[in-house]
Formats: structure tokens, C-alpha cells, sequence
């Protein structure tokens, strides 16, 4: 019995856990007052959906903003990761250890101090205020992902393919088009997924070189969270889940559990 109990109540906990937030979320985007001490909103509606959409506000316009700047990152992000994976997975690369933490190095300081100095540079190069710059700076961040899963993904293609090929007399550019990078193809699809996903979140780097000229949907959220505006805030929020479901959605079928599988 006692058993039972605790069970049920981690199971609660747990829950509560994961889905308390949203509940709270989407509560707030349907609200139109919530006044302490009540527990629930007064009234509900759609004003504020209503806001957001119009024409002359900028939630769409930031949605735009942030799915372009988070495609553009994702083929920055796959032309260095690609060749950079390649290098790393197939070569013999001596220090190859130390290029893959090299690549890691950012994270190992708070983001803020990184991209504050990375706004610096940016600035005398005349990057601040531009989407080149954004999506620069958002790169710098997915390569972490975008490099060391291409390199696993290369490294777990089959050398005896790849000699077949070379022996049926094709030339190494042929092999890899035909052999390695189609075998290697759903490790950076998967890596594209992480880039993608994490540009779409990514707040800081945006903060300290994109503001005020370019603003994402992190940005608006942050802003609407700011002024105390939680309903706007909860639906740009929910308007940011989409294109990472749709995302996601989308792929699902070329990242499979036994594909992943092969990738580790």
C-alpha cells in the first residue's frame, strides 16, 4: 500500500512537473484578467490574440525573422560541420580530440560574457544590427551540435564501402557523394534538427547583436515578459512551438531509433 502511495505521488509530482507550466501558459494566452488572489482567470478571449496577428503588430514578422535567421544557420552550420565532420570522423587527424573540445570551448563560460565580447567584435566589423551577424552568432553556437554529431555520424560509415567503391575504380569525390554522405545523411539531418531547434530559442546571442534592428520571437517574449504583459508573452511562446513541432514532424521519418542507433 505504501508502496502504491508513493508511486502515485512521484507519478503527480512528475506531472505536475511537465505540465503544470503549460496549463499555466496556456491559460495566460486565452486570458483576458487574472487579478490576485484568484486562482483562475476572471474572463476569457481572444483581445490578445487579436493584438498579436493585426497587421501593424510584429509577432509575425519576428516568426519570419526567426525561421530565416535559424535556416541560414543550419546551412552555415552544415558547411563547416560537414567537411569539418568529415576530417575528424574518416581522418587521422592528429590532436582530433582536442579540435573536437576545441569546439566545445564556448560552453565552458557563461554565455553572457561570450556574446557580450562577441557583440564587441562584431561592432568594429559592422555586423551589429545585421542578420549576417545573427546568424553568425548563432552559428558560433551550433556548430557545438552540428560538428561533433557529423563527425560520429562519419565515423560510424563502414571503411569497407567506401574501399569497394575506390576499387570499382570511382574517384574520391564520387565516393563520398555516393557512399559516405548518403550513409552519414540521417546523423546530419539529426544535427540540423539540434541547430535549428536551438536558433529558434536562442535569446542571448540575439539580445547582444541583433537589438534593436533585428528582433526574433525570443526577443518579443522577453519584452512582453518584461513590460508584465503575460498573455502576450504566453502566445508568442506558443507561436514559437510550432515550427519546432512542424519541424519535427516533418523529419520524424528519417531519424528513426535504429538509425540514431547507428550513429552513437
Amino acid at each position: 500500500m505504501l508502496r502504491t502511495v508513493l508511486t502515485a505521488t512521484a507519478l503527480a509530482a512528475l506531472a505536475l512537473a511537465i505540465f503544470g507550466p503549460i496549463t499555466n501558459l496556456l491559460l495566460w494566452a486565452f486570458t483576458e484578467t487574472w487579478y490576485f488572489p484568484a486562482k483562475l482567470p476572471q474572463s476569457y478571449g481572444f483581445s490578445f490574440w487579436e493584438r498579436v496577428f493585426r497587421p501593424q503588430g510584429n509577432a509575425m514578422a519576428s516568426l519570419w525573422n526567426s525561421l530565416l535567421i535559424a535556416a541560414l544557420t543550419v546551412l552555415v552550420s552544415l558547411a563547416v560541420a560537414v567537411p569539418a565532420g568529415l576530417a575528424l570522423g574518416r581522418g587521422r587527424l592528429p590532436w582530433r580530440m582536442a579540435f573536437l573540445f576545441l569546439f566545445l570551448l564556448p560552453q565552458a563560460f557563461p554565455s553572457i560574457s561570450v556574446h557580450m565580447n562577441i557583440a564587441r567584435i562584431f561592432y568594429g566589423l559592422g555586423l551589429n544590427g545585421t542578420f549576417a551577424g545573427v546568424v553568425l552568432v548563432h552559428a558560433m553556437q551550433g556548430m557545438v551540435f552540428s560538428v561533433w554529431i557529423a563527425s560520429a555520424a562519419f565515423a560510424a560509415v563502414d571503411p569497407a564501402l567506401e574501399e569497394a567503391a575506390a576499387n570499382l575504380g570511382a574517384r574520391r569525390w564520387t565516393v563520398f557523394r555516393t557512399v559516405s554522405l548518403p550513409l552519414a545523411l540521417p546523423g546530419l539531418i539529426a544535427s540540423a534538427i539540434f541547430v535549428f531547434l536551438s536558433s529558434l530559442d536562442e535569446f542571448t546571442g540575439t539580445f547582444f547583436v541583433g537589438v534593436p534592428d533585428i528582433t526574433t520571437l525570443p526577443l518579443l517574449m522577453y519584452n512582453a515578459a518584461m513590460e508584465g504583459n503575460y498573455q502576450i508573452a504566453s502566445i508568442t511562446a506558443l507561436i514559437l512551438l510550432v515550427p519546432s513541432i512542424a519541424f519535427m514532424l516533418v523529419i520524424e521519418r528519417f531519424l528513426k531509433a535504429d538509425v540514431l542507433a547507428r550513429i552513437g
